[in-house]
């Protein structure tokens, strides 16, 4: 089948989100052809180019995200009342707030209303050829007033500013720019129409253009998420204020936090903007209230209509499953799909796990406040009492000026709890604690810096999909780790957990381990078996084959049942049209050219069965059944 792979940020591009899992995806499942749709986040993503692609790689379009110059569309006065029809209608519902549980919000009339206004919007920009200056025009910024002002709106916001509705109508401009794409057309074109199924690597804008296929071509949608959108959104905009989450909800900022308004691009009273007119940064107000309540509505119907459209969701652990629940998706429709992690860089070292050093234990991560190394330091201080001779090394870089200010927090705290040792009055003195990165002569890659240790810890107070973790059970490592995120589901009683921002219960773990090495070695064998059999690579493009042929044989694409030389064409009847009977739906039936000796003649009718005896067959035509098993489901990986 044909699979048009929707990304956002990532792949086909060098750097970005999700990119290293789209390309094994994609490489794992070379009986199926691929056409990726990306939306690019930068200029600087655009620059550094896109990785060598597959041959079953067809097509590949892509459009800039972060940027969006004036499409010249003059709308006359028909295009301009149902702008402002649908436009009002939008921001209308969300001036009406979030709900309090999205989850039960499904099918209330705020969520279509929501869901008619979007699609009306995207009618509109394929009709007349994009609504990018209709977006920045003065009239948006007029109807999201009208509607701040409007009976029933939010406290928040009926307080909204002139500054708090020009970042809004900015935002939204921005998140609303893949309608605009050419990206629609009907089957036999370049875009979306000519696949037969569309899988967004992610929520947000990558699963816009999957959700407007599915509107004007029939085209089912799977959309993955490894990381819910709509929970960073959320937590982006909480810790932040409201330039961080929109940049995050919207799935990457394109100016740098601000809202793009164009005081000169075209207005809704039909006159084009000139050569020399360019979009105007408008500050976003930070912790305003009404732009805070006004996005985080936003973001939470488009994520809401997203799932309700949607043929399936998968996720990549169960913590990530039950957001994607609570954020409205159908729990009938939801599937766990492991990530898949490449296991043969670490074969080496799972083979010799007795080459480790016993009185080493290891952290490998990026350094930042999230990872609380302070908790680790401040255990290994308990550690060391009880096992004198141990040794700590960190691996890892710190990103960006909060990262080099905690490593240094950090590198000061060892420094004062483990002053540097020496075995004599002439030998030289060393910390127990060292911090090293990966690259070096001595650990040039992660696996050998799992393997410098017979104890591999994890301290985070926030995790998502711990992808460190299955790397130290791949190498056969005994583990302690914080409960968070999804730790638990991925050790599965092959380590030992304890309680985040617990220095105490995190060292009496680590000295149990290091005390019994009958036991480090059995929880090492039973972490590598199930990080084998759950987060190989294989079962990853094993588990998403089956779902492409789950959601292809239960919501085929409606096209012609016959290609350009006369034979059908594959998934373009459902298999359940073959079978008599009236609740198929189909008004006709594709017949080949050269059609098979076994379809000829009319279909044999089943007869009742006899109660206590079997009946033999009235002749000797082929027999037919009266219904059809359902396609099998994906195979969920297990807790």
């Amino acid at each position: 089948m044909r699979i048009g792979l929707l990304t956002e940020g990532g792949y086909p591009y060098v750097s970005g989100d999700a990119g290293l899992w789209c390309d094994r995806l994609v490489r794992g499942l070379g009986q199926h052809e691929f056409e990726v749709y990306a939306l690019s986040r930068s200029e600087r993503q655009e620059a550094a180019g896109q990785v060598a692609l597959p041959p079953h790689v067809t097509r590949v379009r892509t459009a800039p995200l972060w940027t969006a110059e004036g499409d010249g569309v003059v709308h006359g006065r028909r295009a301009r009342r149902r702008f402002t029809e649908h436009y009002g209608a939008l921001v209308s519902v969300l001036c009406e707030g979030a709900p309090a549980d999205i989850g039960t919000d499904r099918s209330s009339p705020q969520a279509d209303r929501f869901g008619n206004a979007l699609y009306g919007l995207a009618e509109l920009a394929r009709d007349e050829g994009g609504l990018v200056s209709a977006l920045r025009s003065e009239g948006a910024v007029r109807a999201l007033e009208h509607a701040c002002r409007a009976p029933g709106a939010v406290g928040a916001a009926r307080e909204a500013r002139v500054p708090d509705l020009l970042a809004v109508a900015g935002h939204l401009e921005h998140a609303l720019r893949p309608l605009s794409l050419d990206w629609y057309e009907d089957d036999g074109g370049d875009g979306l129409g000519s696949v037969d199924l569309c899988h967004a690597a992610s929520g947000g804008a990558a699963a816009l253009p999957g959700l407007l296929a599915r509107h004007f071509l029939g085209v089912p949608l799977l959309v993955t998420e490894y990381g819910v959108r709509l929970r960073t959104h959320y937590l982006a905009g909480a810790g932040a204020g409201a330039g961080a989450g929109a940049g995050a909800g919207a799935g990457g900022a394109g100016s740098g936090g601000g809202a793009a308004v164009s005081a000169g691009a075209a207005s809704l009273s039909g006159a084009a903007p000139g050569p020399s007119q360019g979009p105007v940064q408008v500050p976003v107000p930070e912790g305003a209230p009404a732009v805070r309540s006004l996005l985080a509505a936003f973001h939470g119907r488009l994520a809401a209509e997203v799932y309700r459209q949607a043929a399936c969701v998968t996720s990549g652990n169960a913590h990530a499953r039950r957001w994607q629940e609570r954020c409205g998706a159908d729990r009938a429709k939801l599937r766990t799909v492991h990530p898949g992690m490449d296991a043969s860089r670490f074969a080496e070292v799972g083979d010799s796990p007795d080459a480790a050093d016993p009185r080493t234990l290891v952290w490998v991560g990026r350094v930042e406040p999230a990872k609380d190394l302070v908790s680790l330091l401040h255990a290994f201080a308990e550690i060391r009492k009880e096992q004198p001779g141990t040794r700590l090394r960190i691996f890892g870089a710190s990103a960006g000026a909060e990262g080099q200010a905690y490593l240094g927090h950090c590198r000061m705290l060892a420094a004062q709890l483990f002053p540097d040792e020496a075995a004599g009055p002439h030998s030289v003195g060393d910390n127990p604690v060292s911090f090293e990165e990966i690259g070096g002569p001595e650990v040039p890659g992660l696996a050998e810096a799992y393997a410098a240790g017979a104890v591999v810890v994890l301290s985070s107070v926030v995790e998502g999909f711990p992808a460190g973790l299955v790397e130290a059970m791949f190498c056969g490592r005994a583990t302690v780790s914080t409960d968070v995120g999804a730790v638990v589901e991925v050790i599965g009683g092959t380590g030992l957990v304890v309680p985040p921002r617990n220095p105490r219960a995190l060292a009496e773990a680590c000295v149990a381990l290091l005390r019994d090495p009958g036991r480090r070695a059995r929880l090492g064998a039973a972490a590598r078996a199930r990080a084998l059999e759950l987060f190989a690579v294989e079962q990853n493009t094993a588990a998403f084959h089956g779902i492409y042929l789950e959601v292809v044989s239960r919501s085929p694409v409606r096209r012609g049942g016959l290609d350009a030389a006369g034979e059908p064409r594959p998934f373009a009847v459902p298999a359940e049209a073959w079978l008599p009977g009236r609740w198929t739906g189909l008004g006709g039936r594709a017949v080949p050219r050269y059609p098979s000796a076994w379809t000829a003649g009319p279909p044999v009718r089943g007869t009742a069965a006899v109660r206590g005896s079997v009946a033999a067959p009235a002749s000797s035509a082929p027999r037919t059944t009266t219904g059809a098993p359902a396609p099998a489901a994906a195979t969920e990986g297990a807790l």
